[in-house]
Parts: C-alpha cells; sequence; structure tokens
C-alpha cells in the first residue's frame, strides 16, 4: 500500500472504507462515477477513513448482449469475492444503470458489511423542437412514427441525440431511476438519492455525505442486513407502486431478499402492492420527468403522503428512521406528485396473475396499462422466439386485428438465455397504421422500465423448461382478468396432454462458460432470477484481515 504514496498514518487503525464503483465507458449512464467517487473519498477522509476505490464489472443496458440481466449475478459475485477477499470493513456502492444497483446491492448484502449506496442520478430532461423527450419512453414512440413514415431517419437521429445530453440514467421512471428511489425509501441511501440529477452539484455533496456515513457505520457496526430488513421490503413495494415504478424491481428485490434471507415472496408484491395508488405523475405512466420530480420534492415527498401504508419505524442508513426522514416533507408541485384525492391511477402496485398459462406467476404494471385491455378475451399470436418476432412482425400479412394477444416465447431466464427487456414487443405497423396503440402482449420476458402498455410478463414456469406458455399455439384463445388476478389459456386439459407429451425443448444456446453456469443455474422468474447456490445463509461477513 506504501508503494501508491499511502501515508502510515492512513494505515494505522482507520476503517477501510471500500468504493465499489460500476464506472465504464461502455456504460454511458455511469460514465461520470470517478468524478463522483472523488466526493465520497473527500467524505470518507473527512470522517477519519481510509477510502479504496476498486472496479467492478459494469453493465450497460444499451450496449450489452445479449442481455445485462444475464450478468447481474456475475458482477454480484464480482463484488463479492472482492469485498470478501480483502481487507474492507465498509463499503460505499456506486451505481447507476439498471442492473448495477441491485447486481451491487447483492453482493454487498451477500457479506454483511456495513453498505450505503449511492446512485449516479438521472440525467437532465430531453428537449427538442419545443417538447420535453424522455429517454426510453418517448424513443419508443419515436421509433414508431418513424417505422410508419410520419418522420424521417434525420429527425429520429436528432431527437435521439437531444434526449441523451448529459450524464446519468434515463430521466423517465425507467429501473434505474425506480432502483435509485426503492435504495433511498428501504433506507439504504440517504434521502433524495433517487432523484438528485446526475450533473447537480448537490448529487457530489451527498456523494461527500455517503462516504462520511460510510465510517459511522463501519464504527457503529451498522450491517447492511440491520437496514434492509422485512420492513424495507415492504416499504419498497408500496413506494414502488406510488411512483409507477420499473415491474424489474420485482425480480431484483426477489433475489436481493433471497441473498438476505428475508421471507418475502412474488405473493407480497400483489398483496401489498393492492390499492396503492400511483401519485408520481412521470413517464411511462404520466407526463413529466426526473427533474420536475425533484424539483417537486422528491420521494420524501411520495412517502410522506402514504405515510399511511409505511413502515415507519424501519431504519435509515443516516440514523433515526423512515419516519423521521419524511416528517418535514413538503410538496412544491402537485401536478407532479400528486395528492391521495387525485392520483394517477388509483390502483398503481404491481398485479400478479396467475392461472392455466402461468401457474407460478406473471405480472403486470397496471398504471402503463390500457384499461380497456385489462379484461379481455383474444386470439394469440405466437412468435417462438425475439428473432420469430423481428422477422414477422410487420409482415403486411400477419393476421392481428384489435381483439389479437402477441404471445412470445423462450425468452426466459434459461431460453434466451437472460430474459432480455423484449416483452414490449413492437406492434404491428398494419396495426400502427390504423391508428392502434395498444395490444396484449404476453410473455416470459422482461421489459424496460421506460416502456408501457398493457404487458404482461414475466410468465413462470418459462417456455423453455416446458411451462404452459411453450404450450400456446396461434389461434388459441386467452383469457387476461386483471381485477381476478387470472391469466389462462382457454384450450381443453386433454388437448394441453397432447401437446405437452410432444414438446421437446430448444437446445441451449451456450455450452461452456459462464453462459452455461447461468443455464444450469439460473431459477425462475418468480424466485428472482439468482443462482440457487447463491440464495440463504450466505449473509456472513467476511473474515477481516489487518493492515
Amino acid at each position: 500500500m506504501k508503494s501508491q504514496g499511502f501515508s502510515q498514518e492512513l494505515l494505522d487503525g482507520r476503517p477501510v472504507i471500500g468504493i465499489c464503483n460500476t464506472w465504464s465507458e461502455l456504460t454511458n449512464c455511469n460514465r461520470h462515477m470517478r468524478e463522483l467517487a472523488e466526493h465520497v473519498k473527500r467524505g470518507v477522509l473527512m470522517a477519519g477513513g481510509f477510502p479504496l476505490e476498486f472496479p467492478v464489472t459494469s453493465l450497460g443496458e444499451p450496449l450489452m448482449r445479449p442481455t445485462t440481466m444475464m450478468f447481474r449475478n456475475l458482477v454480484s459475485m464480482d463484488v463479492e469475492e472482492t469485498i470478501r477477499g480483502n481487507p474492507i470493513d465498509g463499503v460505499v456502492l456506486l451505481a447507476g444503470c439498471d442492473k448495477t444497483t441491485p447486481a451491487v446491492l447483492m453482493g454487498a448484502a451477500s457479506c454483511a458489511v456495513p453498505t450505503i449506496l449511492v446512485s449516479g442520478g438521472p440525467m437532465l430532461n430531453g428537449r427538442f423542437r419545443g417538447r420535453s423527450l424522455g429517454s426510453g419512453t418517448d424513443m419508443f414512440k419515436l421509433d414508431e412514427e418513424y417505422r410508419t413514415g410520419r418522420i424521417s431517419r434525420s429527425e429520429l437521429d436528432a431527437a435521439e441525440a437531444a434526449m441523451s445530453r448529459s450524464a446519468g440514467s434515463c430521466m423517465t421512471m425507467g429501473t434505474a431511476s425506480t432502483m435509485a428511489s426503492l435504495g433511498e425509501a428501504m433506507g439504504i441511501g440517504l434521502p433524495m438519492n433517487g432523484s438528485i440529477p446526475a450533473v447537480d452539484s448537490r448529487r457530489a455533496v451527498l456523494a461527500e455525505a455517503s462516504g462520511k456515513r460510510a465510517v459511522e457505520l463501519v464504527r457503529q457496526n451498522i450491517t447492511i442486513s440491520s437496514i434492509l430488513t422485512r420492513a424495507a421490503f415492504e416499504n419498497a413495494v408500496r413506494v414502488n407502486g406510488a411512483i409507477g415504478g420499473s415491474t424489474n424491481a420485482v425480480v431484483h428485490l426477489l433475489a436481493l431478499a433471497g441473498r438476505l434471507g428475508v421471507d418475502f415472496t412474488l405473493e407480497d408484491w400483489d398483496r401489498l402492492g393492492r390499492d396503492v395508488p400511483t401519485l408520481v405523475d412521470l413517464k411511462p405512466s404520466g407526463r413529466f420527468l426526473m427533474e420536475e420530480f425533484f424539483d417537486a420534492g422528491g420521494l420524501p415527498v411520495v412517502m410522506k403522503r402514504i405515510e399511511n401504508l409505511l413502515n415507519l419505524d424501519a431504519p435509515a442508513v443516516e440514523g433515526g428512521t423512515i419516519g423521521e426522514r419524511i416528517v418535514e416533507a413538503r410538496c412544491w408541485n402537485d401536478e407532479v406528485i400528486r395528492t391521495l384525492s387525485n392520483p394517477l391511477t388509483a390502483q398503481g402496485g404491481i398485479m400478479v396473475l396467475k392461472g392455466s398459462l402461468a401457474p407460478d406467476g406473471a405480472i403486470i404494471k397496471p398504471s402503463a396499462a390500457s384499461q380497456h385491455l385489462m379484461q379481455h378475451r383474444g386470439p394469440a399470436m405466437v412468435f417462438e422466439n425475439a428473432e420469430d418476432m423481428r422477422a414477422r412482425i410487420d409482415d403486411p400479412d400477419l393476421d392481428v386485428d384489435a381483439d389479437t394477444i402477441l404471445v412470445l416465447k423462450n425468452a426466459g431466464p434459461r431460453g434466451y438465455p437472460g430474459m432480455p427487456e423484449v416483452g414490449t414487443m413492437s406492434l404491428p405497423r398494419k396495426l400502427l397504421q390504423q391508428g392502434i396503440t395498444d395490444l396484449i402482449r404476453i410473455s416470459d420476458a422482461r421489459m424496460s422500465g421506460t416502456a408501457f402498455g398493457t404487458v404482461i410478463l414475466h410468465v413462470s414456469p418459462e417456455a423453455a423448461i416446458g411451462g404452459p406458455l411453450a404450450l400456446v399455439r396461434t389461434g388459441d384463445m386467452i383469457i387476461v382478468d386483471a381485477a381476478g388476478r387470472r391469466l389462462d389459456l382457454d384450450v381443453s386439459a386433454a388437448e394441453i396432454e397432447r401437446r405437452r407429451s410432444a414438446f421437446v425443448p430448444p437446445p441451449p444456446r451456450y455450452h461452456r462458460g459462464y453462459g452455461r453456469l447461468f443455464i444450469d443455474h439460473v431459477q425462475q422468474a418468480d424466485k428472482g432470477v439468482d443462482f440457487d447456490f447463491l440464495v440463504g445463509g450466505s449473509g456472513t461477513p467476511p473474515s477481516k484481515v489487518s493492515f
């Protein structure tokens, strides 16, 4: 350590604070993390600690293939083994793009060390020709305009550039902003962690304060498991409904709970989320973006407005409780953060559907869905995989209409593998040209947190392992009853058994390396898509080696 220029004073008994950095030029959302780490270091030094920054694999949603979800568990292992293998007393987790937040939290959870989360923050609002653009959400809409000839390629490119104009993650309530907000709601991140823009100087101040607090956590022996309790997970589910949060939060929190040994299941998402109104009027569910959310008062205001639903005595990482954190929260814009008497949607929580098509569950985000499709019976148009869907979706002879239900198979944890964000499925061009803007879509895949529509996801068991989804054929009638929490294939039991006896699983796409490890050990969506050998019992602290 002295070869790096560290003095003896730094090496004599100070708490060692690891700064886990997910910076990468391949992860545009996290490109400012090296600068943010310097502010964390300053806070650690101010509190009398010894900061040591370390890199881990970074997951960039726009570029990484086949999908970042396939590598979430790998990053969690990277984080865990780095903490275990080095004399680190506490850790500050720097995260931004979608999967980096759950990955680093899962890794730290498996080590039971004092931990604090610092998110990179959302990018500035997109602005283009007098209108605000939200990353992901408006790009999906612009892509539909381009595919139907309403805008040119040069106009699409110009809008994209105007949409992505600063460091930071999506400024919609996508998965990145959702997970940053839920980290705040669960108490593992400081107040306003979820909403301060990435390039705002107050993000740097929050990073400094987090570095200082990390040292105090070590001295007080406050570990991650003492913050992320069952009460914290319950709060997260209800807050997710109130902010119109991403469906991806479901698998991430299930996996995190599994690492901590917290009793938390898919059914909890439905039970706890019932009757939670969506108050935050943000894209993709609403109108505004993260800058307006921050200016309106951020997550403390949301939590204050639903405080009767929350565990207010849940601990907060800065000390004290969640209730004490929000006691003085005040709203500065009731349009952005609505009141309970004027919600964006009355039912905001994630709905869990079960039935003959999804025995172990599937999910839908009601705040982003079309209400007229939440109770529907229609014929299936089946795509065997994502490649089949892309090849045929714009075929003018595709036999679809407004009642059709698009069904995508073999996009689940093992089938793809990695469960990509293809569940949204582009609408057929012929229907877009008719003015149809939504169809029911069903798959074992995920969807981007920035996406919208009546999309049923995470169907479990998945098609690749012989779940009922594998047996659906074009023309089969499917019944969706969101209010009754049902998803059924309207085909006789005898016919289903005949099809099941003829089922042949698709060949695995990987035969070696991490891909093979993933296929062999990944759990289904209803369990969080973690590896079976990482669940439960791993929350033990690393052995300490002093300098």
